[in-house]
């Protein structure tokens, strides 16, 4: 049982089988599909995937295909077609697809396609769980906690972010400890990224003036 599979959509079935075929030599688990539709319409394992495209299918084009799942969580795309075209293959690596193969192609030149695709899902899919994780601390945090995150990763003096909220210095201090650990930050620069990550809007700059003591 493998950790990963790939989706075949063509709509000649000989194409369908003769890369199930191929697919399953290389020790790769394959599931085939008719038609755009079909495929969308499936029950699909959540596993790091790739997803071998025909651009001409009976229902839409494979191009179309492309446009309408783009922004969901769907496997990196490896294009075929018997019919290739400049525009074609620019507009589908354009909006992200890793490979634009024009029949007959190499098996090699597939295989290699297809595993770039692979590895790129599964770096997508770790970086999804990681955003999760770090949404689910986000979550954790009290609503002061929320307010002096942003202040403290904009840079702003512990008594600046203590004055913007109204509070003492010390209690500013300590709901930043407390911010620093609910999310896991090593640094202040950790949690610099980590906001960047969660796209955590950042309102205030630090204004000039001196050092900030810990």
């Amino acid at each position: 049982m493998t950790d990963h599979i790939v989706f075949v959509v063509d709509d000649d079935e000989r194409v369908r089988e003769a890369l199930s075929e191929l697919l399953a030599s290389h020790g790769l688990r394959a599931l085939a599909f008719g038609s755009a539709g079909d495929y969308v319409s499936a029950d699909k394992p959540d596993l790091p995937a790739c997803l071998i495209l025909d651009v001409e299918l009976p229902d839409i084009s494979g191009l179309d295909l492309q446009k309408q799942i783009a922004g969901r969580d769907h496997p990196p795309i490896v294009f075929i077609t018997g019919h290739g075209d400049i525009p074609s293959s620019v507009r589908a690596i354009k909006d992200g697809a890793v490979d634009f193969l024009t029949k007959p192609f190499s098996d090699s030149d597939l295989m290699a396609a297809i595993r770039v695709a692979i590895a790129r899902d599964r770096e997508i899919r770790s970086e999804r769980a990681e955003l999760g994780v770090l949404k689910q601390r986000y979550q954790e945090l009290t609503p002061r906690e929320r307010e002096v995150l942003p202040l403290v990763v904009s840079g702003l003096l512990n008594k600046q972010a203590a004055a913007e909220l109204g509070i003492s210095e010390v209690t500013l201090q300590i709901h930043r400890r407390n911010v620093m650990q609910k999310m896991m930050a090593a640094s202040l620069a950790d949690l610099v990224r980590i906001a960047e990550r969660l796209e955590i809007p950042i309102t205030h700059s630090r204004r000039a003036g001196g050092s900030e003591r810990e």
